[in-house]
């Protein structure tokens, strides 16, 4: 696991680096030696990890203890690294130079250091022959469990009926494209019970088949062979041309062929060079079963793949009980207690619809009595349980992650189970603790590639998307309980992260704690800052809590390495912000939410690194001075009082203090909107104005230019504006939210929107004709509006709504019919949501179809 942390030096050493280039002619362009070696020696140090895992797996002591070794160099180095960084990006050939060269001259002995441990590891690797960290026995072939399976006759599926159907039906469809159905899906769903089944249910449809495993290791030419005895080639004619022989068999003959647990798409380049293409009139077929989509993607194209779900409760149920009975000649509860029955169904529920998690479960339980006692023993315990019972499989997929994606997927495991994680808190945590580097140093860039990696882990099916925005990606998303304990676990063993349930096991450890969550033991956090009074290690503090002692540890600690800062309490509960927080002059990220009310502290404005301040969930207020960090990025807050809202009169005072770094603000009173704050915000994509009047309605519909980064707006009106709002010279709004009453024609909507929210808003049919018309809207909802007409008609002269998908009505006032009187207009709607106070809403018969 040290992999991680020498990833981390890697990195940043990359942007150290970058700052002493632009420091060239200071007295620093000297150290840049020492950080290209120090960057060098770290990559090489990773190769080896790499290697030296599979011996680790084996059970080589020395190699374990060498790893453990290595481990801790690469966390020094990195604490090493976040306490030169500041001062590199801090000093210029303005500062003194006897302080330049103080902390030069400090860090340049340091890495002497470093270089001697590099040397003392090599030593105890040569003397203690610690050198074969690769398994070259080619004629070794372990045994493997999943291969056997594949050749068992076990090929029962429960709760995968409609899966089973569905895909019979595309694979024996003549016209599939490409003759690929591909079965992807979490690892444990039971891809590959289901693909066996399928398999025996058409092999008797084709002239010849073959099913193989492909393993995360594969071999091209065995996989050939194994597939070229079942399709029935000669021995003589495996032996001489065998990849001629079975194609030219193949081009043939109807085959259908299981490859099953693919992962990547460089086996399946190998493979169709001999495999000819069944997308031909013979009818072939291919199946395969995959935990990567974009595999099953690359080789069967987008209508190939068939993503499997968790069971539903009761299907989970039903393989549980047969399991359990496995031996008993009746197969039921009859003899049991209804408590029994309860627990039973408790312990199903642990299991979060994971076949393999059930069937794990299910085996404990058989060898233990059947009695309440025992069975709740389990329940207690089951997260470690069920763990050490599927971890190996589950531990293929992180394996398989590239050392990049690695810490990316660990940081779900510090949110609690089923917490669903916005897309935005992940990309932006990632770039500030620099889990994602981009050489340009471009914040554009590594907002791509976060998105990127995010993308990937959904690809691989570790992470499950929640909610998508209009444009298809990711707006929220979650993590399976038993893959959110796989986090944790490897997490504890890379010293990633901790939870308040791990972090107390070895003495010492406290202190070397880099991240850590707390999910509900309030005991657990004040005995952690007991026994840690300096957390000067701490990289990430997430609290998920309902004792406000967090806010005391603030105000007295020195978190002077902490760039990540989380704090989520009940909205039920105040939770009073201290007026004067710890030493935290690292701090990148911050968010509050939940009931936490008063004013950040001014010493909030020193945090020159601060690029996200999300206090929008909160009771919270902004510090005046907050614009003087200058490194802001996104800042979210509400904007109710007038001690948030004092900090922008600083323009005031400091007519240049805002930064062209700014992408986010939401919300600021309208009282401190004035045009020269558009022109100055440059990058601003997203921003919203509470409090809208007359005089901002005149300034957003005149601006020239206007800003072209813009891309959602939210206006909330207090009071009906007398102005008509003008946002058609807006070339690139694509998300408008209208809070309030106002009077709307064509010129008030951007030419390019895509998504609109009316909020409390008076609707005619003067507004739905306007509505009818705007060429790209795909994404309506209107909430708590006010129906000025009973019947709101959809219909149009044809035209009407043209690229509409989704409307949401949500708690109508005086409307009780929603009509389209055509099959014309709206041509492309999906899905009609009703929510709440909707039960009255009569529907004509096409939009009840699409009603969800």
């Amino acid at each position: 696991m040290a992999d991680i942390l020498l990833t981390a030096v890697i990195n940043k050493s990359i942007e150290i680096a970058a700052n002493l280039l632009v420091q060239e002619g200071t007295r620093l362009y000297w150290l840049e030696e020492d950080i290209d070696w120090l960057q060098r020696e770290m990559r090489h140090i990773r190769s080896y990890v790499d290697n030296a895992k599979a011996k680790k797996v084996g059970g080589d002591s020395s190699v374990n203890n060498l790893l453990k070794d290595i481990q801790q160099l690469a966390g020094d180095v990195e604490d090493l690294l976040d306490e030169f960084l500041p001062k590199i990006q801090q000093s210029n050939k303005f500062i003194c130079c006897l302080k330049t060269v103080s902390f030069a001259d400090e860090f340049a002995m340091e890495i002497e250091k470093i270089k001697r441990r590099v040397a003392d590891i090599d030593r105890v690797r040569t003397t203690y022959n610690i050198t074969d960290t690769s398994n070259n026995d080619d004629d070794c072939i372990p045994l493997d469990r999943r291969r056997l399976f594949l050749h068992a006759d076990e090929t029962e599926v429960i709760g995968l009926e409609d899966d089973f159907n569905t895909l019979k039906a595309k694979l024996l469809d003549q016209d599939l494209p490409y003759g690929v159905v591909s079965i992807v899906g979490m690892p444990g769903l039971g891809k590959t019970t289901l693909a066996k089944k399928l398999y025996g249910h058409v092999r008797h449809q084709f002239e010849c088949s073959g099913l193989v495993y492909v393993s995360q290791q594969p071999r091209a030419g065995e996989i050939l062979i194994d597939i070229a005895k079942q399709v029935g080639l000669t021995e003589k004619e495996r032996k001489e041309n065998m990849e001629n022989n079975l194609r030219s068999l193949l081009k043939i003959k109807r085959y259908v062929i299981l490859l099953d647990d693919i992962w990547d798409v460089e086996i399946w380049d190998d493979l169709k060079l001999v495999l000819p293409e069944c997308d031909s009139k013979i009818g072939s077929r291919i199946i395969i079963t995959s935990r990567n989509s974009n595999v099953g993607r690359y080789i069967g194209g987008d209508f190939s793949i068939h993503v499997l779900q968790p069971l539903v409760s009761e299907n989970s149920f039903e393989l549980f009980t047969k399991k359990i009975f496995t031996f008993d000649n009746n197969n039921n509860w009859a003899n049991a207690s209804p408590d029994l029955v309860n627990i039973g169904r408790s312990i199903v529920g642990r299991c979060g619809g994971i076949p393999l998690a059930i069937v794990v479960t299910a085996g404990m339980l058989r060898a233990r009595e059947r009695t309440e006692r025992a069975w709740n023993r389990v329940l207690e315990s089951m997260g470690h349980k069920i763990q050490d019972g599927c971890g190996k499989v589950l531990g293929l997929s992180y394996n398989d992650l590239p050392i990049a994606l690695r810490p990316c997927f660990l940081y779900f495991g510090l949110y609690p189970e089923d917490h669903e994680i916005r897309a935005f808190d992940l990309t932006n945590m990632w770039i500030a603790e620099k889990l994602i580097v981009v050489n340009s140093g471009n914040r554009r860039e590594a907002e791509s590639l976060a998105e990127d990696v995010l993308n990937d882990l959904v690809s691989r099916n570790l992470i499950q998307v929640a909610k998508m925005t209009y444009d298809g990606r990711i707006s929220s998303c979650r993590i399976h309980d038993l893959l959110h304990s796989l986090c944790v676990d490897l997490a504890k063993e890379s010293n990633f992260f901790h939870t308040e349930h791990n972090a107390f096991g070895v003495p010492g450890n406290v202190s070397r704690v880099r991240r850590i969550t707390f999910y509900s033991d309030n005991n657990a956090m004040n005995e952690f800052f007991r026994l840690n009074p300096k957390p000067t290690k701490l990289r990430a503090l997430f609290c998920f809590t309902k004792d406000n002692c967090i806010f005391f540890q603030m105000a007295h600690l020195n978190f002077k390495l902490l760039q990540v800062l989380v704090v989520v309490t009940p909205y039920d509960c105040f939770f009073s912000i201290p007026n004067t927080f710890g030493n935290m002059s690292c701090l990148h990220y911050l968010r509050f939410e939940g009931g936490i009310i008063g004013k950040l502290p001014n010493c909030m404005v020193k945090l020159k690194r601060l690029e996200t301040l999300d206090i929008g969930n909160s009771l919270t207020e902004l510090p005046t001075g907050v614009w003087k960090t200058t490194q802001l990025r996104h800042v979210r807050y509400k904007g109710f009082s007038q001690a948030s809202n004092c900090c922008f009169s600083i323009i005031h005072v400091f007519p240049n203090v805002y930064s062209n770094n700014l992408q986010t603000l939401m919300w600021m009173n309208d009282e401190f909107f004035e045009p020269r704050l558009l022109h100055r915000l440059i990058n601003l994509r997203k921003l919203g104005i509470r409090g809208v009047s007359d005089s901002t309605v005149k300034i957003l519909s005149a601006l020239s230019p206007v800003p072209k980064a813009l891309e959602v707006l939210k206006l909330y009106f207090f009071v009906v504006p007398s102005e008509q709002i003008k946002l058609s010279s807006y070339p690139n709004i694509v998300t408008l939210h209208l809070n309030g009453r106002m009077r709307l024609n064509s010129e008030a909507f951007p030419p390019n929107l895509v998504k609109l929210t009316l909020f409390q808003f008076e609707v005619d049919g003067h507004l739905v004709t306007v509505l009818k018309k705007l060429p790209k809207l795909r994404i309506l909802k209107m909430v708590w509006c006010k129906h000025m007409e009973e019947k709101m008609d959809l219909s149009g002269d044809g035209d009407s709504f043209p690229q509409l998908e989704f409307l949401h009505i949500r708690e109508p006032f005086m409307l009780s019919e929603v009509t389209c009187r055509d099959d014309v207009s709206i041509p492309k709607l999906k899905k009609l949501l009703l929510k709440d106070g909707t039960s009255n809403v009569r529907l004509s018969e096409r939009l009840a179809k699409l009603r969800i």
